[in-house]
């Protein structure tokens, strides 16, 4: 099974994103300032991430199911994509918990 990483992307600001074994998105970060705030946030993704408790489960305003990671202070360090179904918001969640502990970063 193909394992998760992470795609770095710099410029005027830097974020990353989680990718799951087959290459689709399963977090987004917040926009960083600096590289290094980037490769911290990386950090925060992969010692928050396998715990259930760092996620909180959300409805956005048309009613689609999605989540966030929370670092142990309560920052918001990525948020999914919206979901169809509480169901496969659910099997994102998972993904997030599996795919975190990656060592490997793409940057472009």
């Amino acid at each position: 099974m193909a394992q998760g990483y992470y795609r770095l992307k710099g410029g005027a600001s830097h974020r990353f994103t989680l990718h799951a074994g087959n290459h689709e998105v399963i977090l987004t970060s917040q926009s960083y300032d600096s590289k290094a705030g980037a490769e911290g946030g990386i950090e925060s993704v992969r010692k928050n991430g396998p715990d259930a408790t760092n996620f909180e489960k959300k409805t956005s305003s048309a009613s689609q199911p999605y989540f966030v990671l929370k670092a142990a202070n309560g920052q918001i360090i990525g948020t999914s994509e919206m979901y169809s179904s509480e169901t496969a918001r659910d099997g994102g969640i998972a993904s997030v918990q599996a795919n975190s502990p990656s060592t490997t970063v793409k940057e472009e």
